[in-house]
């Protein structure tokens, strides 16, 4: 550990952690990541029903490769979101990076669910369309790290690895809420219904969701290591360039634990639903009630995810987690053909119970390799570099693996192949949290 990253812990130490002010951290962080991840991931359980409102076409995979690709392009624009509040958080405070980042993702998603649709204005609606799903990129790229960056020092020291289970919580929360809003929705619509406005309702609930974050975020005060820095007025001048040359290492290790985490969770959140109703022929609403009791269940898990965390060390359980995907990715799918939707949901269990055992180490892991002046700016770097290589293009990548390869399986050998760079990145990191 260097000189200033351990001067940096012991000021840490010797904060003072009021309990209410540690229950106020928790809150505003989890649910701006619950918020995020709802009003982001709405779009990939909705990808059915909006492929062809936006994207036309003949070939119904074409329409469906469309509608991901657009999705994917949300994440690829994460770094520059990443770049722009990172700065703003390791400059100006993490509590302003992160009420401008849930205000950011709110309204873009407001307007999402506003939009005409192809059929009304022609393909002008798919560049409007593209343009809400960048500006949502834009905001993800500072929400989850500035979460786990809050919350991580807005924690007493040596409860960081248990209590850094309340950001993915929040996360995992808001894919739950999204898939079970669609799954309502469908079930509350016809076919035609859900295609003409049906699919317009889960956006929309962005406003009020918003609202509430943003309550519980204006209640917030800046981190104790963040106010005692700027105290001393050990601020950062050029946060970016200071990560590139004094933190290489820390950069390239997020990098690959988030290609591993991002590519195989974000595969199973959204690709498998889509995956089990098109490719394999089981009923959407179904689907996506399935899919919001799977998340749960692995949601049930973070609490004692955590605890093993404190326990035994991030590093040891988030090596677990990877492992768990490494070996479950091909038998799971290889069970979700049988013609069986409960052996399907079943087999969708046993993939995503890795999901806790990774979200949850690496939630502490990831901050605990930058120091403080950087935190923010590091964590957002290399987050969401990995993010955009294997995460956020994880359902298109799968998707044209399949079309490419006519092999129902071959997404499986994309969520080792991430794992198995997660584990060599993780071999590398010597201190835990």
């Amino acid at each position: 550990m260097s000189t200033t990253h351990q001067s940096a812990t012991q000021g840490a130490e010797s904060a003072s952690y009021e309990p209410r002010t540690v229950r106020r951290a928790m809150l505003a962080g989890s649910v701006g990541t619950l918020i995020e991840y709802f009003d982001f991931s709405v779009y990939g359980y909705l990808a059915v029903v909006i492929a062809p409102q936006f994207f036309p076409s003949a070939d119904p995979a074409a329409s469906m490769l469309a509608a991901l690709a657009v999705f994917a392009t949300g994440l690829v624009v994460r770094p520059l979101g990443g770049v722009f509040f990172g700065w703003l958080g390791d400059r100006w405070g993490r509590r302003k990076a992160l009420v401008s980042s849930v205000l950011c993702m709110g309204v873009a998603s407001s307007i999402t669910g506003l939009l005409p649709t192809y059929s009304q204005i022609g393909v002008t609606a798919a560049v409007l369309l593209l343009v809400t799903r960048l500006v949502q990129g834009i905001s993800t790229g500072g929400e989850s790290v500035g979460a786990y960056t809050y919350i991580y020092e807005s924690a007493p020291p040596r409860r960081r690895a248990f209590l850094g289970a309340v950001t993915p919580i929040g996360s995992n929360l808001g894919f739950m809420l999204a898939a079970a809003t669609a799954g309502a929705i469908s079930a509350l619509t016809t076919k035609d219904q859900m295609a003409e406005w049906g699919w317009r309702l889960p956006f929309l609930m962005a406003v009020p969701l918003t609202l509430f974050c943003l309550w519980a975020r204006l209640r917030i005060e800046d981190t104790p290591e963040f106010e005692d820095a700027a105290r001393k007025a050990d601020i950062p001048a050029a946060p970016i360039r200071e990560v590139l040359s004094t933190h290489r290492k820390a950069l390239l290790q997020s990098i690959g634990l988030a290609m591993a985490q991002g590519g195989a969770i974000f595969l199973g959140l959204t690709y498998i639903g889509i995956y089990l109703s098109t490719n394999l022929g089981y009923d959407p609403t179904l689907v996506f009630w399935m899919t919001a009791g799977v998340v749960l269940f692995t949601v049930l898990l973070m609490v004692p995810a955590g605890w093993l965390a404190a326990r035994f060390g991030c590093r040891r359980v988030l090596l677990l987690g990877l492992l768990g995907f490494l070996v479950t990715a091909y038998p799971a799918m290889v069970l979700m053909g049988r013609q069986s939707l409960a052996l399907a949901g079943v087999a969708y269990l046993i993939f995503m119970l890795s999901s806790a055992f990774v979200q949850v180490p690496a939630a502490s892991l990831w901050p605990h390799l930058f120091e403080r002046r950087v935190r923010y700016t590091g964590m957002a770097i290399g987050y969401n570099i990995g993010t955009v290589l294997a995460g956020g293009t994880a359902p298109y990548i799968a998707a044209f693996l399949v079309q490419r390869t006519g092999n129902l399986l071959s997404p499986a050998f994309f969520v080792m192949l991430v794992c198995v760079i997660g584990i060599g990145a993780l071999l590398t990191v010597r201190e835990d949290v």
